[in-house]
């Protein structure tokens, strides 16, 4: 597809920016600025999202590009993900361990009872979705003692570091495979091109960075019965994971830092260890982690992870995630289990630079579009024309 460039028109490109920047600051005078703290706290479920889609790991940049794109979040992603284009890689981690993290919210609904128990931690799942008019009119005074308040009144109690994971119960008892070593080098999809079939690693680190919506979208197709996955949520978590790096000079691991992230593992129907045959008729796929050869029967995992609290968009992609390994083993029977279909059209700045792309000028082959039609309907007239003269001389 051609369109032609656009000479000269420069100050109308600039009066266009300022326009969009004067909108952003059209409160007048009086009006104040958003502070990138107030973003980034204020507004966390939003920043979490450019974090996990724009594939850095830095809040207050996502505020910052929040607050240039005026709020959307496709262009705050793509502007976070430009700014990471220009930092050197360092090094990469090792596989971090994400029993580790510093849980916030942990739930299951597989389980009513898990190891050291439910913590509903933030979360709305529990409120009524009804307007508050109150916070339209709220004072810095009840706003700055809110979280005072809270806090005095959560009582002292002694919790631990870390919780153990739910799906290591499953597997001591031997309803879910073994854990596997990775067969190879996690696939940077940064560096390296999708080129199908590709491996499991590329499809977790593509959804992973997708738009959350298109993620949802899919996932909900699968649910609705364009699939069958029927998942249930072994453990969700939120939390923030150290990071270890190996020391410098020691070479022991040392935490470097943090990044608050949400996990998701979903256990689906089972079946027999390395084989095709599922209890039931069905026929979900086998994980990399399972074993080769036949053994009895256990669950299959899918699994969903990514930056920031995003539960929403873990949950879908664990649910992906299980769709697309029976696809890549069985072959794709609905879309949400083929890889090229799913990976290819999840990605928000891919989806959002095509779409965004019929706005430039197309002046030549919209011009080659009409010219054919006219030619067309010059054709057709005259073969009209031509059957009308041999209906009167009939």
């Amino acid at each position: 597809m051609g369109y032609v460039a656009i000479k000269g028109g420069g100050r109308a490109i600039e009066g266009a920016a300022g326009a969009a920047e004067a909108l952003r600051a059209a409160e007048g005078e009086d009006g104040r600025p958003l502070t990138l703290a107030a973003i980034e706290h204020q507004l966390r479920l939003l920043t979490s999202r450019v974090v996990s889609e724009g594939g850095l790991y830095h809040p207050r940049l996502a505020a910052l590009a929040l607050k240039q794109m005026q709020g959307d979040t496709l262009e705050a992603a793509f502007a976070l993900r430009a700014y990471r284009s220009t930092k050197p890689r360092l090094l990469e981690t090792p596989v971090q361990d994400t029993g580790r993290m510093r849980l916030i919210r942990r739930i299951s609904s597989a389980f009513k009872d898990i190891p050291d128990g439910q913590m509903l931690g933030p979360t709305f799942d529990y409120a009524l979705r009804l307007m508050r008019f109150d916070l339209a009119g709220e004072s810095p005074e009840t706003f700055r003692g809110i979280a005072r308040r809270f806090l005095s009144q959560v009582p002292e109690t002694d919790l631990p570091d870390t919780f153990p994971k739910v799906v290591d119960a499953l597997r001591a008892e031997g309803l879910l495979p073994p854990a596997g070593q990775p067969r190879e080098p996690a696939f940077d999809i940064t560096r390296e091109p999708l080129v199908f079939p590709v491996p499991r690693s590329a499809a977790l680190a593509t959804m992973a960075r997708a738009e959350t919506g298109s993620l949802l979208a899919i996932a909900y197709s699968n649910m609705r019965g364009y699939g069958d996955v029927h998942p249930t949520i072994a453990e969700l978590r939120v939390g923030s994971l150290p990071v270890m790096l190996p020391h410098p000079v020691t070479g022991e691991p040392t935490e470097a830092g943090e990044v608050l992230m949400t996990e998701c593992e979903v256990v689906a129907m089972y079946e027999e260890q390395g084989s095709s045959s599922v209890a039931g008729g069905r026929k979900p796929g086998a994980t990399e982690d399972e074993g080769e050869s036949g053994g009895p029967p256990v669950f299959t995992l899918g699994y969903g992870a990514c930056f920031g609290h995003n539960e929403t968009k873990a949950i879908s992609m664990a649910i992906l995630d299980r769709a697309l390994q029976k696809g890549m083993r069985d072959g794709p029977s609905n879309p949400s289990e083929d890889p090229e279909f799913v990976l290819l059209h999840v990605d928000g700045v891919d989806s959002m630079g095509f779409a965004n792309h019929y706005k430039m000028p197309h002046y030549v082959t919209f011009q080659s579009d009409m010219d054919r039609l006219r030619t067309t309907r010059t054709k057709a007239g005259g073969k009209a024309a031509g059957r009308n003269d041999e209906g009167v001389q009939s």
